[in-house]
């Protein structure tokens, strides 16, 4: 290899090196990668050819067998069938440097611009009804094939994501690779493997493909669609999409998880345990030095017996945005007279998998009334699968949103009545799947008609032992923007509420006070000072079951910690026990340090109240309602 070559591998290693190793791909191939990438070469047409494969007819095959085999059959979508197969007349050695190959891509996306794409992308929609065996004869879009490739895409895509950038920049992107690499077919016996590059020169993916054994002509080219996965159950699962099958034997009961799950979770988070400390006892007119890296709190607080300093070492008050870690040694032995505006962990509130496994100690394996029934995809999908498979049996709707465990602000947050769709969304990021609320308490909004809302409270943690729990006064109100039906799953300003975020997106604010008589007039049977002391039972639910255990199973009591989250919650229509029609509080999710802007925008006392009821213990004249 020359010099320039040697110096453009070290390059090329240097940006992709752990992506390769990370995949699998052989330090044997990297040479001949760089060499493809860098002269855009696809040489696959040498050595590959695609053999459309003829169905035997089911009148003239008598063998129910091999009728039985041919519903087997893995290949993606509908007739005709294909297969890659070796053409080169001197096969393929996989010990040869340059048997590595690029596979282009046809499709690149995010899965909420895909019907948009399809609709507006010249030629997209043709191609990929082709690519997919779907009938499609006009030549202008039209909305039947669009939704059968909406369908038929989980059975092709492929996922990746980019690991910098900010968080919308983090959401999944999903492919679907060229006509040849969409008709290699599945083998639990692979003859190749197959992982996702993103090339940094040209900011381009492809995919890399190479064979995992020599190859004679004839050969098929084949990859495991289930990669990586090894236990038979979960296979079975993962290739549901390509091989339908029923796993009804499967228990759909969801107890909570073990000890070690939770010790597994402290210890991914890195954060260490405090020691028992006596609670610290200060003189009742100090004036308290805070820390904080919050604006809001430095623009906002202006309650007497708090002053700032730039000093973290002599604060007497941490109040920080980014997440504590060591509160053994820097906290609870070094300073334990420090306050600090966290709870050792809280992430069992704050993040989503964590959040639907506390939860079961209130309501059993099925979970409480007030939180939609969630299953995490990465440890329980099995019993998901069984559930939405006896809910098809049953008749009973089947609409459910896949969110990750840890993002805001409805990113990368999907709803369907797609199996497939659910079951491919585990590949790209962990996920919770919590059933949809299909029968929403709805608001009259003047301009669109019915439509969803949800509902954010501050609820403000003083303590653990013993639980002092309070809710804000004022609670914070956000509207979808179309009336609510249950079709047009894509629709964002249907189905989602947080319009904040979304540009050129119309932002609806009503305040609470103004929302209480509003909504007593459309719902005069149910009085909101029913609905919300049902939401604050649910608030204090939630709290004792996630305080109920010793950290790392349930938040630690730490006598220095307060904390405040914020609740979002819908309310849907259900049935009581004695069988009158009720309105159930759903919680959605508990978010850490939540944006305050509103709050203080209108509420200009609003930290002077957190902070007075948290770390001077003093509520009288502050907004809020102690409910534990």
């Amino acid at each position: 290899m020359s010099g320039d070559g040697e110096e453009d591998l070290s390059a090329f290693v240097a940006l992709h090196g752990a992506a390769l190793r990370a995949s699998g791909v052989p330090a044997l191939y990297w040479e001949s990668l760089c060499r493809k990438l860098r002269g855009e070469v696809f040489d696959a047409g040498d050595y590959f050819g695609i053999m459309q494969v003829e169905e035997v007819d089911e009148e003239e095959e008598g063998d129910e067998e091999m009728e039985e085999e041919l519903k087997k059959k893995p290949n993606p979508g509908n007739e005709p069938c294909f297969k890659v197969i070796i053409t080169n007349e001197n096969g393929l050695q996989a010990s040869n440097p340059n048997s590595v190959f690029l596979i282009d891509h046809a499709w690149t996306y995010r899965v909420e611009h895909a019907r948009q794409q399809l609709l507006h992308v010249p030629g997209l929609l043709h191609r990929m009804t082709n690519l997919m065996g779907i009938d499609f004869h006009g030549e202008i879009p039209d909305e039947g094939s669009i939704e059968q490739v909406l369908q038929e895409m989980w059975k092709y895509n492929q996922t990746y994501q980019l690991s910098q950038g900010t968080a919308e920049e983090k959401v999944p992107v999903w492919y679907i690779m060229d006509e040849f690499g969409s008709r290699i077919q599945h083998s639990d016996q692979p003859s190749f493997a197959t992982a996702p590059l993103f090339y940094m020169p040209q900011q381009i993916a492809y995919t890399v493909l190479w064979p995992l054994r020599d190859l004679e002509t004839g050969d098929e080219v084949t990859r495991d669609y289930a990669y990586g996965e090894t236990d038979r159950l979960i296979r079975k699962c993962v290739l549901l999409p390509w091989v339908p099958t029923e796993v009804l034997d499967v228990n759909c009961f969801t107890p909570e998880p073990s000890d070690e799950y939770y010790q597994a979770i402290l210890a991914e988070n890195k954060e260490k345990l405090p020691v028992a400390i006596n609670p610290p006892v200060y003189d009742k007119n100090k004036v308290f030095k805070v820390f904080t890296d919050i604006q809001q709190v430095l623009h906002n607080l202006t309650h007497p017996r708090f002053v700032f300093t730039d000093n973290e070492g002599e604060a007497d008050i941490l109040y920080n945005f980014s997440h504590f870690k060591d509160y053994r040694l820097k906290l609870s032995e070094e300073r334990p007279e420090v306050m600090l505006n966290q709870f050792p962990c809280e992430n069992l509130l704050t993040v989503k998998d964590c959040l639907a496994s506390i939860s079961r100690r209130a309501g059993g394996p099925d979970g409480p009334r007030w939180l939609p029934r969630t299953f995490n995809l990465q440890t329980e999908l099995p019993q998901f699968i069984s559930y939405f498979q006896q809910r098809v049996r049953r008749g009973e709707d089947n609409h459910w949103i896949c969110k990750p465990w840890n993002l805001a602000r409805s990113l990368d947050t999907h709803i369907t009545n797609s199996l497939n769709n659910i079951i491919r969304h585990r590949e790209s990021s962990p996920k919770v799947v919590c059933k949809y609320i299909e029968n929403p308490v709805l608001f009259h909004r003047e301009d669109v008609g019915m439509v969803k809302f949800d509902i954010r409270y501050v609820v403000l943690l003083r303590s653990i032992k013993p639980l002092k729990l309070y809710i804000y006064d004022v609670f914070w109100l956000r509207f979808s923007n179309r009336a609510f039906s249950l079709d047009d799953l894509d629709d964002y300003e249907k189905h989602f509420t947080v319009m904040n975020y979304a540009p050129g997106v119309t932002l609806k604010q009503v305040h609470c006070e103004e929302f209480i008589p509003l909504f007593e007039k459309q719902y005069p049977e149910y009085p909101w000072a029913t609905v919300q002391a049902n939401i604050c039972k649910a608030f204090a639910e939630l709290f004792q079951v996630a305080s109920a255990k010793p950290a790392p199973l349930g938040i630690c009591d730490y006598p220095s910690s307060r904390a405040i989250y914020a609740v979002d919650l819908m309310l849907k229509w259900d049935t009581s026990r004695d069988g009158k029609r009720i309105m159930q509080p759903q919680i959605l999710e508990v978010n850490f340090n939540p944006d305050c802007d509103r709050a203080c925008k209108y509420h200009p006392t609003f930290f002077n109240d957190v902070f007075s009821t948290l770390f001077l213990d003093e509520t009288d004249n502050c907004h809020v309602t102690c409910i534990v």
